[in-house]
């Protein structure tokens, strides 16, 4: 029992170090040769996970040749873009200029029901509202919305917005990030100013958002019964 919990506990921090050396991409959105290497990683790592007698050198061995291959693929992904085009395929543009392209969507064995679904995801619900709508190379659908269809923003009305920048969680079930206060510009001090302001304490915040401009939003940990 011993044996088989520390060799799952090693498997699965050298899948997470493999993961992580794939790059950040790896974890939200894979292309084909990220989703093949992660489902033959899985596979390999279940082996020597369930058979205590397999020795825990056949699984890494394996892990770590599919992470090499998986970073000099990527590198020569950035080099050729034939080579991108050969492993992830192109863009497809199902929706042309307003225009649902049938021959594509065949191609890409895409019912309507599919078309109509991704577009709800990117909160359209009318294809009339739409110019273009693109399959990327993950799967994923980009949608341009036609001209008179789309929200205005400040600078179609002419309004100039403050740049407030980036709004950050400096504060985490009562952990101060020091990250965070870097981010929005903030210091420990105007911290300390703005808790003793409210009378509160970091421990008795369950979340703190702050930004460049100074303004921010505490949530108090609720009290425990």
């Amino acid at each position: 029992m011993t044996i088989s919990f520390i060799r799952t506990l090693l498997l699965y921090i050298v899948i997470i170090v493999a993961v992580r050396l794939m790059g950040k991409r790896q974890i939200s959105e894979l292309q084909t040769s990220e989703l093949v290497v992660t489902l033959l990683i899985s596979d390999i790592a279940a082996i020597p996970m369930q058979d205590t007698g397999q020795p825990l050198v056949s699984g890494f061995i394996p892990i770590a040749v599919l992470v090499m291959c998986e970073i000099v693929i990527s590198a020569l992904m950035l080099k050729s873009t034939k080579f991108r085009r050969i492993i992830c395929g192109r863009p497809v543009i199902v929706i042309n200029d307003g225009k649902v392209d049938q021959k594509e969507m065949r191609r890409l064995r895409m019912s309507t029901e599919d078309l109509s679904e991704q577009l709800r995801q990117e909160n359209v619900f009318s294809i009339g509202d739409v110019a273009y709508a693109i399959i990327e190379t993950n799967g994923k659908m980009s949608v341009i919305k036609k001209p008179d269809k789309e929200q205005p923003t400040a600078g179609m009305l002419g309004v100039a917005l403050p740049d407030t920048g980036i709004e950050t969680v400096v504060i985490s079930d009562g952990v101060i990030s020091d990250f965070s206060l870097q981010l929005c510009n903030k210091t420990h001090d105007w911290l300390d100013g703005v808790l003793r302001g409210k009378n509160i304490k970091a421990e008795d915040v369950f979340i703190m958002t702050a930004n460049r401009k100074g303004d921010f939003n505490i949530i108090k940990k609720d009290e425990q019964k």
